[in-house]
């Protein structure tokens, strides 16, 4: 397990690495076969445009790490209003608010340790699952027709000027967009820090809630898990680096980004010699592949709705 003290020309590094994972489609349908999350790029791109941004996520580490160690986090239920934003081309892509509202159920269930496969953390884990204690409600469903094939990374199908659908309260509101993002992308989430002009998740509407057997392996809606994940503070398991930090102290080192199902145990090549969780939500493995997150991660995500935390706005 880890003990993390970064100093802030680290953690500087460590949000300068970026993550070399192949991107990978399908010959015949298209279909990702291979998951891919944009934030870490994305969160490149954003550090190079707006060098204060580094500060604000500096500061929101310190901020965690002392409401971590002096135990001020948020105790109490947590309930996130959501706003989808749908964006369209064809009717495929205008998803049903049935599915919609599957995707809320996910989250709910993930972040409430109510899921099914909550059950199949292996032992050696399941001292440090957690119960995160988040819900999510859908209070909003925003359709706007398009012309555009696909949206890429940046962020425009988060602005109505460049065509999109400007977010809604994001102080107080999780803006979820759903559209086709192309470049084997299937989501990608903004950091705490960030500009409310962007705040959000974004989820390509292929792989948005409980999508079709077309849609497998990231039919069950855990791709949205993984992007709040992001959006709460969470960076993937391996740290964006090889053997890094995810800055969460228990969970184990990762090599890398783990793909598929891997069998559990899955022995690291980072020494000293253990074994990877390869079931948590930060991982990149398939859908069905992942299911839990840690006691650590659920301090970092309870830090951000203090009073004076940097989603305080959603605290209670």
């Amino acid at each position: 397990m880890k003990k993390i003290i970064l100093s802030a020309i680290a953690f500087t590094m460590l949000f300068s690495c970026q993550n070399d994972q192949t991107e990978l489609t399908s010959s015949t349908t298209n279909a990702i076969v291979q998951r891919t999350c944009a934030s870490q790029d994305v969160l490149v791109e954003q550090l190079k445009a707006d060098p204060t941004l580094m500060l604000r996520m500096n500061q929101i580490e310190a901020f965690t790490k002392k409401a971590i160690l002096t135990n001020r986090l948020v105790n109490d239920k947590v309930v996130i209003p959501v706003v989808v934003n749908v964006l369209y081309r064809t009717g495929a892509e205008n998803i049903p608010d049935a599915q919609i509202q599957s995707q809320i159920d996910v989250l709910n269930k993930d972040f409430t340790a109510s899921n099914s496969d909550f059950r199949d953390i292996p032992t050696e884990f399941s001292g440090v699952a957690a119960n995160i204690g988040i819900t999510f409600e859908l209070v909003k469903i925003n359709r706007k027709s398009t012309t555009k094939t696909s949206w890429g990374t940046k962020d425009a199908m988060k602005n109505s000027k460049r065509g999109g659908l400007d977010p809604t309260s994001p102080i107080t509101t999780l803006n979820i967009w759903a559209c086709k993002i192309g470049g084997g992308i299937l989501g990608y989430a903004q950091f705490p820090g960030g500009s409310l002009a962007t705040d959000g998740i974004v989820i390509d509407s292929f792989y948005f809630g409980l999508s079709s057997g077309a849609s497998s392996p990231y039919n069950l809606g855990r791709t949205a898990s993984h992007e709040v994940g992001h959006w709460m503070n969470l960076r993937h398991i391996w740290g964006d680096a090889s053997c890094g930090n995810d800055l969460v102290a228990d969970t184990p080192v990762h090599k890398t980004a783990n793909f598929g199902v891997p069998a559990y145990p899955f022995v690291s090549s980072c020494l000293p010699t253990h074994n990877e969780m390869t079931m948590n939500y930060m991982d990149y493995t398939d859908d069905r592949g992942m299911y839990m997150f840690t006691n650590g991660q659920k301090a970092r995500m309870a830090a951000l709705f203090v009073s004076g935390g940097a989603r305080a706005g959603f605290g209670i």
